[in-house]
């Protein structure tokens, strides 16, 4: 087996059709869990009527002091996010790359790995701290 058929297949992240088979593009194996976390990190709780907890609470840390505590905070809520709505990953942790002040811009690495394979993965995720900007 190989690993696309174990982690499964999804529609691509945004979803978008493919013209000349006039479908969906789909999205298999560890490219599908990377855009599953983006999704889950970019949802707000409450956004989903269906589903209201589904999320992961990062607009609660915007006008945070970058230090320590927001990293702690930061690992605190994306594990939980992780934990409670990506089955297919254990989450090791967070770290702050860059600070890109002008554009009020944090660059995190999240770091996971798959539990069927027990491969170590990372994806940076851009999360936005100002007022005004794009989370």
């Amino acid at each position: 087996m190989d690993e696309d058929s174990i982690l499964g297949t999804g529609w691509n992240f945004p979803v978008s059709f493919d013209n000349l088979n006039h479908r969906t593009v789909m999205v298999s194996g560890i490219e599908d869990v990377k855009q599953s976390i983006y999704i889950i990190l970019h949802t707000t709780p409450g956004e989903r009527i269906m589903e209201p907890e589904f999320g992961c609470n990062l607009k609660q840390l915007v006008f945070e002091n970058i230090d320590e505590s927001l990293h702690s905070k930061l690992n605190h809520v994306v594990y939980h996010a992780l934990l409670n709505y990506e089955p297919r990953v254990k989450f090791i942790g967070t770290e702050i790359l860059e600070k890109v002040e002008a554009a009020g811009i944090l660059h995190i690495s999240i770091e996971f790995s798959l539990i069927i394979t027990n491969t170590r993965h990372n994806l940076v995720f851009p999360f936005y701290f100002k007022e005004g900007t794009n989370i």
